[in-house]
């Protein structure tokens, strides 16, 4: 192929990109601004660069440029990596893409993604291959060499160690599916078996409830309830209520042993407390 070809190829392929962003990113102003301003644009041209001469055969010159890539925009893609049309690395930093990476066309990846392997074994597949218009969260870490399906949505800080099928939504360490709209399905309603359990005997029921989890590329919804402070709001509320019981105890026993009352518990010192040097 031509080297005027050749640029004309990478001008068009270039472009594209810049289309891509603007109509993805409303930060985004103008093409003028994404190509000066945005990392992931330079990490994608200097990719296509390295690329070309690791499949040349240039391996020193292909794995220079890609270090001297991830040095100017914080991005680390493996010169081997196949990435498709239109991918947005939006942010940037801290993005690391393996060797045997694949990655389909209108990808959009967010800060702090990996896309790593669990294998030491050369020659092997050990890295993800992402499928068309896939969404990563921020911190997202996909690691073996499986296939994430197309339309698929990684949600932030998630870690993903198996195959997700197309159109499922991925969240949580380690991820679990929240969503999976298959091409011929129409509700977004998941049957979920609820145990309701009595003091005579346990029965089960099936249900539909709607879901109320929806991806976000940096976390969850703002509705959705944080995992953490809801074991701490059950820790409380179940010492709240040994706290009840113990004093209906202790006025139980008040009112059979008057003097039981009086006894003082031990008193807690500031001293007791310092655990600071």
């Amino acid at each position: 192929m031509s080297l005027f070809r050749q640029l004309s190829n990478l001008t068009c392929a270039v472009n594209d990109d810049l289309e891509n962003i603007l109509e993805k990113d409303p930060a985004a102003r103008n093409k003028l601004e994404i190509l000066l301003t945005y990392p992931g644009v330079h990490a994608r041209i200097l990719h296509r660069g390295a690329y070309t001469l690791w499949q040349h055969d240039q391996k020193f010159l292909a794995r220079a440029l890609s270090h001297v890539s991830r040095m100017l925009t914080g991005i680390e893609i493996h010169p081997a990596a196949k990435i498709g049309k239109r991918l947005f690395i939006d942010h940037g930093m801290g993005v690391v893409i393996g060797e045997t990476a694949e990655i389909g066309d209108d990808v959009t990846l967010y800060h702090g993604v990996t896309l790593g392997g669990v294998s030491w074994e050369k020659g092997a597949k050990r890295h993800p291959t992402l499928g068309s218009h896939v969404v990563v969260g921020a911190g997202a870490k996909i690691l073996g060499g499986f296939t994430i399906g197309d339309y698929a949505k990684i949600g932030s800080n998630a870690v993903v160690v198996k195959e997700v099928a197309p159109h499922a939504t991925m969240v949580g360490l380690a991820a679990r599916t929240i969503d999976k709209k298959a091409h011929e399905s129409k509700t977004d309603d998941l049957e979920i078996k609820d145990n309701i359990t009595n003091n005579q005997n346990a029965h089960k029921t099936l249900h539909t409830a709607k879901l109320d989890e929806h991806f976000n590329a940096y976390g969850l919804n703002p509705n959705s309830k944080d995992p953490v402070a809801t074991s701490i709001t059950a820790l409380l509320t179940h010492i709240q209520a040994q706290d009840d019981r113990i004093q209906a105890l202790q006025k139980a026993i008040c009112k059979l042993d008057p003097t039981f009352c009086k006894q003082n518990l031990p008193t807690i010192n500031s001293e007791d407390l310092d655990i600071l040097p």
